[in-house]
């Protein structure tokens, strides 16, 4: 009797989670999202799911979506060796199209806690664990060479990231898919909580999504890795990488309203577009 309650249970609990899934995944496609066009090659869209209608949560989603040819629109990173400034002033001092926030860093002394190359130029070093091994933003990059920009994954060596031939590269992480495979998340809180999330995505068609959820208000939840991995998935994304989010999360496009922040970071516990964190370097879209 109790193996059938169990099995009963169990098939009728999948059936229910694989309902939610199907629904959250129609409830994205099918959503009417606000479109604007930034410039040649680039588009905004964004949506808000205000009624509870996304992972059973409201969420705010916000993203780029950018033709990543390397011609009229290109990619390029801003970064610091030491200082610590906003997402939107990275932009406006890079005279960019728009600036995503980047890799993590050092919150008290700057700096980004991971790889940085920048032109050929190396502007931070890894800082691994006390255990000596790599954190898991440190296992993965985005690198970009001619003004387009890829994702590739740690090949296990230690000195893997200086072998890249890209003249800009950027580890980051987690990775979440990779040619169309899921990667194995951990289990850890960082992974299973909800939090403002920052991501880059690429889909087989060669556009690049830059794309934040805010979160830590009534207004937006926040997603787990796992629903982050869904979403881009659902937004047609092969591979996706994690960047730095929490207070960090910030996508700003130039001559846009509220001085150009489309997102709400949570730095000032406000809905508004004022809380912007500094940070240590940022993925910029620019005009060629």
């Amino acid at each position: 009797m109790f193996k059938k309650l169990f099995l009963y249970l169990f098939i009728t609990t999948s059936a229910s989670y694989g309902y939610a899934q199907q629904a959250d995944s129609i409830t994205v496609v099918k959503a009417k999202w606000q479109k604007t066009k930034i410039a040649r090659q680039v588009k905004l869209f964004r949506y808000h799911f205000n009624h509870e209608n996304l992972f059973a949560a409201n969420e705010n989603i916000s993203f780029l979506e950018v033709n990543n040819t390397g011609r009229k629109a290109v990619f390029a990173l801003g970064a610091e060796e030491k200082e610590l400034i906003t997402t939107s002033d990275f932009g406006l001092r890079d005279t960019a199209i728009a600036a995503l926030n980047g890799n993590f860093f050092d919150v008290k002394n700057g700096g980004s806690v991971d790889f940085v190359r920048v032109d050929g130029k190396i502007i931070n070093t890894n800082r691994l664990e006390k255990n000596g091994e790599r954190a898991r933003h440190q296992q993965a990059a985005v690198v970009i060479e001619d003004g387009k920009i890829a994702i590739k994954k740690w090949d296990g060596t230690p000195d893997w990231e200086t072998k890249l031939t890209e003249q800009s590269v950027m580890l980051n992480g987690p990775l979440l898919t990779y040619h169309h495979a899921d990667e194995l998340l951990d289990t850890t809180a960082f992974t299973r909580s909800r939090h403002p999330r920052t991501c880059l995505g690429i889909k087989p068609n060669g556009k690049v999504i830059l794309l934040t959820v805010d979160g830590r208000n009534d207004q937006s939840a926040g997603m787990s890795l796992i629903e982050l991995t869904k979403l881009m998935k659902w937004l047609g994304c092969t591979s996706a990488i994690n960047f730095d989010g929490g207070g960090s999360t910030t996508l700003w496009v130039n001559g846009m309203p509220d001085g150009g922040v489309i997102n709400y970071p949570t730095d000032n516990k406000k809905w508004d577009h004022e809380g912007q964190r500094k940070v240590a370097n940022v993925v910029l879209v620019k005009k060629k």
